[in-house]
């Protein structure tokens, strides 16, 4: 079960990656286009990518990392950077949603620069996911936040910060 669960994450992982990469040169090439067959085949291919790929492949990304957790039990600190970059490609994931749906409008525009930078965010998460997951980083949390784990730190914490009432 293990073993079709890496290889079911792995292949959506990839699927989910190829389709946020492909993305943007999509939206780049609205700019060229006028209404009329192109530009609608341009639409139906950049939702087609969006909808029917890179979301579902997503889903299943997520689905089974996170079954993959709960049987492995992974609980390292290394984990939870990668998580972090997980969420930054979710949230760009989002970013390409909104672009989708704005961006065939008749004032929709993305530009080269938007292209590039959003081609660069989506490779730098992807490529720091990889080398998080293949490195497995030693991190010691004590280093820089030595009452993480402490109960009742985050209630000291907050208390500490409250600003005074009048």
């Amino acid at each position: 079960m293990t073993t079709f669960l890496k290889f079911l994450h792995l292949a959506t992982i990839s699927i989910w990656s190829g389709g946020l990469l492909v993305l943007p040169y999509l939206f780049w090439q609205r700019m060229a286009l006028a209404a009329g067959p192109e530009f609608e085949r341009l639409h139906r291919v950049t939702r087609f990518v969006y909808v029917k790929t890179t979301s579902p492949a997503a889903f299943l990304a997520i689905g089974s990392g996170t079954a993959l957790v709960l049987l492995q039990g992974t609980s390292q600190e290394w984990f939870t950077l990668k998580m972090v970059f997980v969420t930054g490609m979710v949230m760009l994931h989002v970013v390409a949603g909104l672009v989708t749906t704005h961006l065939f409008e008749p004032d929709g525009r993305f530009g080269l620069p938007s292209c590039i930078m959003l081609t660069g965010a989506y490779l730098v998460l992807i490529i720091a996911i990889i080398w998080v997951v293949l490195a497995k980083p030693s991190i010691n949390s004590n280093e820089f936040a030595p009452d993480l784990f402490t109960p009742g730190a985050l209630r000291q914490l907050f208390l500490e910060t409250r600003m005074p009432t009048p």
